[in-house]
């Protein structure tokens, strides 16, 4: 079978993996960015128990493999009375890794304002709440996007291995065709090239428009 033959025939099952990756990949950012904006400045917290909590998490997700929690949600939380379907488990192992790194990125960006902001923002009377929503957060954001885009590309391709636990993504459905024709490099290399455009025309230039749109509303353009 040639490669155009296995593209007509196999394109609607690939489509649809796909499909599931996109969804997994959004929903995991999702969280992931909820996850790293609450642990980063719970770990900025002066309460010694909020930033044990954040370094604890932060430490056992950065510290452990993706694939050992994914395990762990989907395998082992049922032997708790904790029962997640294979799809839910499948973004929120993706999201809760990534999560925890991005709260270092957080906090650093957080951390690399300039002081005279904050003491601006102190003179004004403005309440700690009021100081990072409209002070800090917008400036530590334009600081934080660059390695955010990097962080995007590993989360997308952290979704991949969501198919060890039967969610129907982009690689299970590679996987599955490659089993039944043992057709290697058409499966896998259809399965490469969608990483790639997901990647370089989907994730990259989302994440650069976002940099530039915040820049030009900082004044930094």
């Amino acid at each position: 079978m040639n490669f155009f033959d296995f593209v007509l025939q196999y394109w609607p099952r690939v489509v649809s993996g796909t499909g599931v990756t996109v969804a997994q990949f959004i929903l995991a950012t999702i969280l992931g960015v909820a996850i790293a904006l609450s642990m980063g400045l719970m770990k900025l917290s002066s309460s010694k128990l909020v930033r044990a909590s954040a370094i604890t998490y932060i430490e056992i997700f950065r510290g452990t493999s993706l694939l050992v929690q994914l395990y762990w949600i989907f395998f082992v939380l049922p032997l708790f009375g904790v029962t997640i379907d294979k799809f839910t488990a499948g973004y929120v192992a993706v999201g809760m890794n990534i999560g925890a790194y991005g709260a270092e990125l957080v906090r650093g960006g957080i951390l690399s304002v300039a002081k005279g902001q904050w003491e601006a923002a102190l003179a004004i009377n403005m309440t700690p709440a009021q100081r990072m929503r409209r002070i800090i957060l917008p400036q530590a954001l334009v600081n934080m996007l660059p390695p955010w885009g990097n962080l995007m590309i590993e989360l997308l391709k952290g979704t991949a291995l969501v198919s060890l636990i039967s969610v129907a993504d982009l690689m299970f459905e590679t996987k599955q065709i490659n089993s039944s024709t043992f057709l290697s490099a058409q499966a896998f290399g259809i399965a490469l090239a969608i990483y790639y455009v997901l990647a370089r025309f989907m994730v990259t230039p989302f994440m650069r428009w976002l940099e530039d749109y915040m820049a030009r509303k900082m004044g930094r353009a």
